[in-house]
């Protein structure tokens, strides 16, 4: 049955009739699909539609699973390839806002690491009480088989309250190559255990070291200097799965700096001469939350004046300590504003001095009053502070990079999983361990494909941040990653082919009348008909044909050859969406018939390219 707390909030903001015409169902599963042109249904679910997306939003459960499964799907933006990419989230508080905020931060996370892939997220409404393994396991398996309906768009991986064993869980029921970031034996990259993430965090801050006295040219930086590695300190907040790692991929530096503060969900920790990263890492290996076991066994007790490392249980307050650069790696979007009333992990006018804030945690959202304030935040910090901001996308995407391997070095047919045995983990244990080598060669090979792409990527996009702001001081951080991501869907789109999205076009006899004509186009609206002799195109009919001959005094009964327009300019099924977005415009026309060999197979038109593309952003490059 549907999530109670899911059920409660779909029933609040869509209409009876929404349910009875949107309903649909395939055995025991229940789907609700919304497209871009829903922007009535969508507002009503908390999503503003813009020229990027959504693409595709599902609100979908499995009616007769006693365990309440159920969750939501974004696919949001399509332009840089087809499936789109991105985790599942798993939390009881889970909403379509939250799903189409991280689909979106995956939509320009994608591209900045130029992936061909579109932006896409799925969420979990998790049960409030806390449940067994089993149970998660479960859960993870029906959801499984709910977005296996949408998986030539969709590509799950590992988000919060998700990881690689589930993405095993997934890969069980649906096949290899509809889970990513999977376990080694399974071929996969396994993003958690290798800090896939964090990396990219770490080569960020390794590449903006190196680019930061470009930067001297701005009035605000005019004074900053980069230290040396072995003195750089660094703050991290969120000792997580992301955080930890980072702290670890920073130890491993020939030059060690300092990890001088952390946080998770108990407390900070600070010591401006360095934490002792070894022992942390090894604590968090045994029991998850670090910072209050530290302060009981390693700091109580000690006399104040000779301890140098301070505690304190609340967590956000590590914000208020200084550092060079600060790691924000928890899952709080809002870790900073200049607006208390948003409740932010800190505002600005109490937080520390820093350098650089490399953005471990997802923080982008397009809301327009999210997007409003992160600039607010922005002038202040980047402007005033002389802080440079690496926005989550540009940096964090070592994980996606990672995953992506797992797509882009497919899997051989010898190592597919013998469809007769999805679903049945036992059967698939057994076929992975007589598979274990070859499966293990192929994970090695996808790891240094990862390895080398990440630190091409995230090296390229710390260059490019730079340049854009050095080229234009009026330009915020934000605006600067955003413009970079943009860039590349846009140059992505240019190339698609309208075979991808051209829309089926009707055809009429040349012995047709005009009447037949009229009622063709009012009973199915389309931009015109095809007027078709023996297979071959003679001409169209558009709705302005047939107002034109009543106008005229032309008999209804009259065959459509006599209004027809024959000199007809066609597109073909190859022709990319730039060259067919200039044709209409050149011609000043609003469709075109596709032709194939001589065959109508399609239309294509103003209205389309305005549904499926990113028709403003290819205006401008027309």
């Amino acid at each position: 049955m549907i999530p109670k707390q899911m059920d409660a909030f779909l029933h609040r903001v869509l209409p009876k009739r929404t349910w009875q015409n949107r309903l649909r169902k395939k055995g025991s599963m229940a789907f609700m699909e919304f497209r871009a042109t829903d922007v009535e249904r969508l507002h009503r679910l908390g999503i503003e539609a813009d020229k990027l997306g959504p693409r595709l939003v599902v609100c979908m459960w499995d009616d007769e699973s006693p365990l309440e499964i159920g969750g939501y799907l974004v696919v949001d933006n399509l332009a840089m390839g087809r499936p789109s990419m991105g985790g599942i989230r798993m939390l009881p508080d889970i909403t379509p806002t939250t799903v189409f905020n991280l689909a979106r931060g995956m939509t320009l996370k994608n591209a900045a690491a130029g992936l061909p892939y579109g932006g896409g997220k799925a969420g979990i409404v998790a049960p409030e009480a806390r449940i067994t393994p089993e149970i998660h396991t479960e859960i993870i398996r029906g959801f499984a088989h709910l977005i296996y309906h949408y998986r030539d768009v969709y590509l799950p991986g590992p988000d919060v309250g998700t990881n690689d064993a589930d993405m095993k869980t997934v890969a069980i029921e649906n096949g290899l190559d509809f889970a990513l970031s999977k376990p080694v034996d399974m071929g996969g990259n396994r993003i958690d255990e290798l800090g896939g993430a964090a990396g990219g965090l770490v080569i960020a801050i390794d590449a903006l070291l190196d680019e930061i006295d470009r930067l001297h040219v701005l009035p605000q930086f005019r004074d900053l200097q980069a230290p040396p590695r072995r003195e750089l300190s660094v703050l991290i907040q969120g000792f997580g799965a992301v955080g930890s790692h980072v702290a670890r991929l920073l130890m491993e530096w020939p030059e060690k700096p300092l990890i001088v503060g952390i946080s998770d969900a108990q407390g900070y920790l600070y010591n401006e001469e360095g934490l002792p990263v070894a022992e942390l890492l090894s604590l968090r290996k045994e029991g998850g939350l670090i910072t209050f076991p530290y302060f009981v066994n390693r700091l109580m007790g000690q006399d104040e004046p000779a301890c140098k490392t301070k505690f304190s249980n609340e967590p956000n307050d590590l914000l208020r300590e200084s550092a060079f650069c600060l790691v924000p790696a928890a899952p709080i979007a809002n870790y900073l504003d200049v607006d208390a009333s948003t409740h932010p992990a800190m505002t600005v006018d109490r937080m520390g001095t820093w350098a650089m804030i490399v953005e471990g945690a997802n923080t982008y959202s397009p809301d327009p009053a999210r997007r409003a304030a992160r600039m607010r935040m922005e002038r202040a910090v980047y402007w005033q502070s002389g802080t440079l901001i690496a926005s989550d996308f540009l940096v964090n995407s070592g994980g996606v990079i990672f995953a992506a391997q797992e797509h882009l070095i497919p899997t051989p047919p010898s190592l597919q999983i013998p469809r007769e045995m999805l679903g049945q983990p036992e059967a698939v244990e057994t076929w992975l361990r007589d598979h274990r080598g070859e499966l293990a060669d192929l994970a090695a090979r996808r790891l240094n494909a990862g390895i080398r792409q990440r630190e091409e990527v995230i090296r390229r996009n710390m260059k490019e941040l730079v340049d854009l702001l050095v080229a234009d001081p009026d330009m915020l951080p934000i605006e600067a990653a955003e413009q970079i991501s943009i860039r590349r869907i846009a140059s992505s789109e240019r190339f698609r082919s309208i075979a991808e999205i051209m829309e089926p076009l009707q055809i009429i006899s040349p012995e047709r009348n005009i009447r037949e004509a009229a009622q063709l186009l009012i009973s199915d609206p389309t931009e015109m008909l095809a007027v078709v002799r023996e297979g071959e195109l003679v001409g169209v009919v558009t709705d302005w044909d047939i107002t034109k001959a009543s106008a005229t005094g032309v008999p209804e009964n009259a065959p459509v050859t006599q209004i027809m327009t024959s000199d007809v300019i066609v597109a073909h099924p190859g022709d990319n969406i730039l060259d067919v977005l200039r044709a209409l415009e050149t011609f000043e026309i609003s469709a075109m018939p596709v032709v194939d060999r001589g065959k109508v197979v399609g239309v294509i038109s103003s209205d389309v390219l305005a549904h499926k593309t990113l028709y403003r952003l290819l205006q401008a490059q027309a």
